[in-house]
């Protein structure tokens, strides 16, 4: 038994008194509703951020590290907090919008001098890279300069870079200039192994989606497609570094058959990739040299973001609507593009009055079929209110991507975008040999001659004459999926079919077999748009609108499954029902970045 003697107070102190439950109760909720209080302040306070106002010598610090996507986020109320402390900030997003839009500024605003290149590892695809280099070759024809420095630069980097009056690297880094290389993973021995037959059915030659799944190696026509947009993405870089740097194309290929990373910067020097060799707290001179004075300020992508532009008159009503369509194509789901909700999306801006024309941004390598025709029958319902639509490609604008596009009143892409891969697929993984290493066996009745089918086809494998089912099912999809193109493309689907077959086209080659309508970015688009309407005085406005990254951080505390289980997840969509996918080859173009 233990016994609790409580000590008598001492002489003259008075007896301490411990606070009841009520006491404690109503202290924590004091508190909870002072912390509420306090942290509703903070975030009050960090959410409304007052507009950037630029002064005389600013310079724009374009920061060349994160990721781009074709849209900016919301500002993050928390960056600020996070950043800094190790383990917790993370690699940052960069809108292309907010930047081609800041370069805009940059050029026309006399407050800014110049623009600095700060950094080396911006992750972008080839047509994002060559339309913000665009947009910065375009601002050099103000006059005003560009400087740019880094501690090492990747080769899409390095591309972008190139622009520059002045490039500066670290004293002791690295330049990466090497080439392009195509690299995919192939599973069939994984599958083998743990007793899984992904069986494939597919129309086109070269839709090449599904080899990993059947074979361990490039087949000849993926091998010919992969190494021909490689080659023509290279061969826009050379000759545009070429043109910046007074460096021969053919010297550019020996250089980079010396793997210039491994190369000291002396190097560097000597064939003229680069300016100077600095260190970090040399920038500040340099830049005071270039802008005359030892005063100047620097704004980063998110104050630059954060100006106010001039407002467009208030009696302007008419609107060019711009749609961001980025991802995988899915039929449900919260990432990429979901098919019921851009088209929900796209009918609530075709019932807008004040919208004029519509420019849609399509960046997405495809994905379903289903989602892809609903969304390509949302894009042909603006043609019975007169409503033009023009769709501008990013990266990729490929198998669904193209189907999504197709039936636009006219389509621009980059030259290095990589489009086509016209082709569907399906893919229904057979556990039969997995369930006999592991001794389940299965058994099953039925009303009808094909019921249970799916379920049969997963568990024990397809039948001649359910495969033969299949194969006819995909061949329509095919047939719909090119006939939309012909429709679209004013070509007849003889013709199309010619140059479909799953091959995937850079946009250079694209626009020689009229896949495409013209080279050019997003401003190209927009003015298309404006001139198919035929309207002089208009706002642009863009969709979906912003994502709150306060919702972003709840949907991350969900967690984030790793590789093993993203394949696992995959290969459990796959046997729930069979998917037809346009969607085109997963391949890694691995030194662009």
């Amino acid at each position: 038994m233990n016994i609790f003697v409580r000590k008598p107070a001492a002489e003259g102190e008075k007896p301490r008194r411990k606070m009841g439950c009520l006491g404690k109760t109503v202290l924590a909720i004091v508190a909870y509703f002072a912390l509420c209080f306090v942290l509703g302040i903070m975030m009050g306070e960090m959410m409304s951020t007052p507009p950037t106002k630029l002064v005389d010598n600013s310079v724009y610090r374009l920061q060349m590290k994160g990721e781009v996507k074709e849209q900016g986020q919301a500002d993050d109320p928390f960056a600020a907090l996070l950043e800094g402390i190790p383990g917790m900030s993370s690699a940052s997003v960069v809108g292309l919008d907010d930047l081609l839009s800041n370069i805009r500024l940059a050029k026309t605003d006399d407050r800014i001098v110049g623009i600095y290149l700060d950094g080396g590892a911006l992750g972008m695809g080839p047509a994002t890279a060559k339309a913000i280099r665009d947009a910065l070759l375009d601002f050099k024809t103000s006059g005003k300069w560009i400087v740019a420095y880094s501690e090492s630069y990747t080769q899409s980097n390095y591309y972008v870079a190139s622009v520059a009056d002045r490039i500066c690297l670290h004293a002791h880094s690295e330049l990466d200039w090497q080439g392009l290389s195509a690299q995919k993973e192939y599973y069939t021995r994984l599958f083998e192994k743990i007793g899984v037959d992904m069986q494939i059915l597919k129309v086109g030659t070269f839709k090449s989606a599904v080899e990993p799944y059947f074979r361990t190696d490039m087949s000849a026509a993926d091998r010919e497609q992969t190494l021909r947009y490689i080659t023509g993405i290279w061969d826009v870089m050379k000759a545009e570094v070429s043109a910046s740097r007074g460096i021969s194309v053919s010297d550019l290929d020996r250089m980079a058959d010396e793997f210039m990373a491994t190369q000291p910067t002396d190097t560097y020097l000597a064939y003229g990739l680069i300016d100077t060799v600095v260190y970090s707290q040399d920038q500040d001179s340099i830049l005071r040299t270039y802008c005359g004075t030892k005063d100047y300020t620097l704004f980063n992508t998110s104050k630059m973001s954060n100006v106010e532009r001039p407002e467009v008159g208030s009696d302007v009503t008419d609107r060019v609507a711009v749609v961001y369509a980025e991802g995988t194509i899915a039929d449900e789901g919260t990432d990429g593009i979901v098919g019921g909700k851009l088209v929900r999306l796209l009918d609530d801006i075709r019932k807008d009055e004040d919208v004029k024309a519509v420019v849609l941004r399509v960046n997405s390598p495809g994905g379903s079929a289903y989602a892809s025709e609903k969304i390509w029958h949302a894009v042909e319902m603006f043609e019975q209110d007169s409503i033009p639509v023009v769709v501008s490609m990013g990266d990729y604008a490929a198998s669904g991507g193209y189907y999504i596009s197709c039936g636009a009143d006219y389509i621009f892409a980059e030259p290095t975008t990589i489009t086509g891969s016209i082709g569907i697929f399906g893919i229904i993984p057979s556990v039969a040999g997995l369930y006999d290493k592991i001794g389940v066996d299965h058994d099953a009745v039925g009303t009808n001659k094909h019921s249970g089918m799916m379920t049969n086809m997963t568990n024990v494998g397809m039948s001649r004459a359910e495969e033969a089912k299949m194969q006819a099912y995909i061949e329509r999809g095919y047939d719909l999926f090119t006939s939309r193109c012909a429709a679209g493309r004013g070509m007849s689907q003889t013709a199309i079919k010619q140059i479909a077959e799953g091959r995937v086209w850079l946009g250079t080659d694209a626009l020689e077999i009229g896949l495409v309508d013209s080279l050019g970015n997003i401003d190209d688009a927009i003015a298309k748009a404006v001139a198919l309407a035929g309207i002089e005085h208009y706002d642009i406005v863009s969709y979906p609108e912003r994502v709150d990254p306060i919702d972003e951080m709840l949907k991350a505390l969900e967690g984030n499954p790793s590789d093993e289980e993203k394949l696992l997840l995959r290969l459990r969509e796959f046997a729930k029902k069979p998917h037809v996918l346009t969607i085109m080859p997963t391949c890694k173009i691995a030194d662009f970045q």
